[in-house]
C-alpha cells in the first residue's frame, strides 16, 4: 500500500469514527421521543427485530451469513441478553423518566465497570491510576444524581439506576468477549445477538407492557432511525473502526457522543444544562480517561 492510500485509509476510519458518534448522540433524543409513544420494552423489541434483518441482508450480501458454531453461542447468549435486550430495556425504561443527554452520560459510563470486574474475573491487574479513574467516574454519576437526591426525586434516582445496570450489563459482556474464543467473527454473529434479543424482550413487552402498541408517525420515525441507523450500521460501524483504533482512543472518542447528545437535547427536547451535569461528564471522562489508559485495561471497542 502506497502512502498516499494508507492516508486516505486513516482519513476514511476517522471520519467513520466522527460519524459513528454523531450518531449515537443523535440515537438518544430519538429515542426518548420514541419510548414516549411506544411502550419501552415494545420500543426494544421492535428496534432489535428491525436491525436484525438488516443486518442478516448485510451479512448475507458480504457472503459471512452462516449458522453459528455452538462454541460462540454463550457469546452470543451473553451479548442478546446483556448487551442488548438488558441494555435496551433498561435506558428505555430510564427516558420515559430522564432526558436523553444525561441518559446517555451515565448509560456511556460502561469502561468504569470494566476495570473491577476483569479484576475479578479475569484476574487482570488493576493499578492505582485505574482504580482513581473508576472513583472519579463514581463520583460524577453522583454529581449528575445529586439534584434528585430528596423525596420527591425518588422515580428519578430509580431511572439513574437502571442506567448504571445497563451500563454494567455492558460490561459483563465486554469482560465475557476477552475470555472467548472466537470461530466466526463478530459482525457475522451480530445478526444473531440482535435476533436473539428482540426474541427476549417479546414475552417481557407482552406480560410487562400488554398487546403490540399501535404506532405512529413519531415511533415509526424513530424506529426507522434507531433499528436500522444506530443499531445495525453503529454495530458495523464500530467493529471497523475498532479495527484500526487503539481499544482506549475508541473508549475517548465514544465519550463524545453522550457530550454532543447533551447539547442536541438541549436544542431539540430543552434539556436543562446545569452544573451537575457538566461536572459530571468532565468526571466520568477524566475517569474513562484514567481506566483506559492503563496499561492493564485493554478495553475492547464492541457495543
Amino acid at each position: 500500500m502506497t502512502i498516499g492510500n494508507a492516508g486516505t485509509g486513516v482519513i476514511r476510519h476517522q471520519l467513520l469514527l466522527g460519524l459513528l458518534i454523531v450518531v449515537w448522540a443523535v440515537s438518544w433524543p430519538v429515542i426518548k421521543v420514541g419510548v414516549g409513544t411506544i411502550p419501552p420494552i415494545w420500543y426494544g423489541c421492535l428496534r432489535f427485530l428491525i436491525a436484525s434483518v438488516c443486518m442478516f441482508v448485510f451479512v448475507g450480501l458480504r457472503r459471512e451469513l452462516a449458522f453459528p458454531s455452538r462454541l460462540d453461542w454463550p457469546l452470543i447468549a451473553i451479548s442478546g441478553t446483556l448487551q442488548m435486550a438488558t441494555y435496551a430495556a433498561l435506558t428505555g425504561l430510564a427516558l420515559t423518566i430522564l432526558p436523553p443527554g444525561r441518559a446517555s452520560v451515565l448509560a456511556f459510563s460502561t469502561p468504569l465497570w470494566v476495570v473491577p470486574l476483569a479484576g475479578w474475573w479475569l484476574h487482570e491487574r488493576v493499578s492505582r491510576r485505574a482504580l482513581l479513574g473508576v472513583v472519579m467516574g463514581l463520583a460524577g454519576a453522583l454529581a449528575i444524581a445529586a439534584p434528585s437526591l430528596h423525596p420527591e426525586g425518588a422515580s428519578q434516582i430509580i431511572a439513574y439506576l437502571l442506567l448504571m445496570g445497563a451500563a454494567a450489563a455492558w460490561a459483563v459482556t465486554i469482560v465475557f468477549v476477552r475470555a472467548h474464543h472466537f470461530t466466526a467473527t463478530a459482525l457475522a454473529l451480530a445478526p444473531w445477538q440482535m435476533l436473539l434479543a428482540a426474541i427476549l424482550l417479546l414475552p417481557v413487552a407482552i406480560l410487562i407492557e400488554g398487546r403490540p402498541p399501535l404506532i405512529g408517525a413519531s415511533g415509526a420515525a424513530s424506529l426507522a432511525y434507531v433499528g436500522p441507523v444506530a443499531t445495525a450500521f453503529a454495530y458495523w460501524a464500530v467493529v471497523e473502526a475498532g479495527r484500526h483504533f487503539r481499544a482506549s482512543t475508541m473508549s475517548m472518542a465514544l465519550m463524545a457522543s453522550p457530550s454532543l447528545g447533551i447539547l442536541i437535547s438541549a436544542i431539540t427536547l430543552g434539556e436543562e444544562i446545569g452544573l451537575p451535569l457538566i461536572g459530571g461528564v468532565v468526571l466520568i471522562g477524566a475517569g474513562i480517561r484514567l481506566a483506559t489508559r492503563d496499561p492493564a485495561s485493554k478495553l475492547p471497542a464492541v457495543r
